[in-house]
């Protein structure tokens, strides 16, 4: 099955890696399993955001499956990464914020998958690292977007030494948004799921849209595109909702 599904409430939904290891690894199978999942909450018009979780608080995920990996050759790798890039992309592209839970060990494409999400929070037990060329591979695939996220010179450290970093240094370099105390994590990131339920589900979507289609545009373009866009909300309802609740609101404490 490889991965659990749960609702805490009804716009919140938790997708947890199973089947996977202690360490939550990712195999060819887990890979395959965790696409269809994820395809199939990206159809759930219900959603304001989905938690992305390991199994236990050994390991969000701690890289790919290194028995599997051994065995490849240069046509299979080519095939096993790019369904590992077809995982990240159903995470980048998904169509409601995406949280990411980081416990415990998050390893190689387990960091690159938590890259793709849209908010990472983390345990204070948590390291990250990218330790592919310590096995004689390079980190591809969205590593490459670790220089843009965290900067040139944290990205080579992390990507040619292959060292691990604890979360509160993730953190200050901003490769996650927030490290908290371990028993607080999970109260934490519902609280954060709990926010965005209260933001209206149109424009949590479109705002989405929005941060991958500049990604792959200059400033002036993402400029004259988001213009568009924001004409395109009044037409849901949800501004004209929004803000005349918080006036009747302040003009209530008046």
């Amino acid at each position: 099955m490889y991965a659990q599904v749960t609702y805490p409430t009804p716009s919140t939904a938790i997708l947890t890696i199973t089947d996977a290891g202690v360490l939550n690894v990712l195999s060819t199978p887990v890979i395959r399993g965790l696409i269809q999942t994820l395809g199939e909450l990206a159809e759930n018009q219900e959603l304001h955001c989905l938690v992305l979780r390991g199994s236990g608080a050994r390991a969000f995920i701690a890289g790919a499956d290194i028995k599997e990996l051994a065995s490849l050759t240069s046509a299979t790798g080519r095939v096993f990464i790019g369904a590992l890039r077809d995982l990240c992309n159903a995470v980048r592209h998904f169509p409601v914020p995406v949280i990411v839970r980081l416990e415990g060990h998050t390893l190689g494409g387990g960091l690159e998958l938590a890259m793709a999400g849209d908010l990472r929070i983390a345990a204070d037990n948590a390291v990250v690292g990218m330790p592919e060329v310590k096995v004689g591979i390079p980190s591809v695939i969205h590593a490459a977007m670790m220089p843009a996220q965290i900067g040139t010179t944290r990205a080579a450290w992390l990507l040619l030494t292959g060292e691990n970093i604890p979360a509160k240094q993730a953190q200050e370099w901003g490769l996650i948004n927030e490290c908290v105390p371990q028993n607080q994590l999970d109260a934490r990131i519902l609280e954060i799921a709990a926010g965005l339920a209260e933001i209206g589900p149109v424009v949590l979507r479109q705002q989405k849209r929005l941060l991958r289609r500049w990604e792959g545009m200059t400033l002036d373009a993402a400029v004259d595109d988001s213009i568009a866009e924001f004409g395109e909300a009044f037409k849901t309802g949800e501004p004209q909702h929004h803000m005349n609740a918080f006036l009747n609101k302040k003009a209530g404490k008046v």
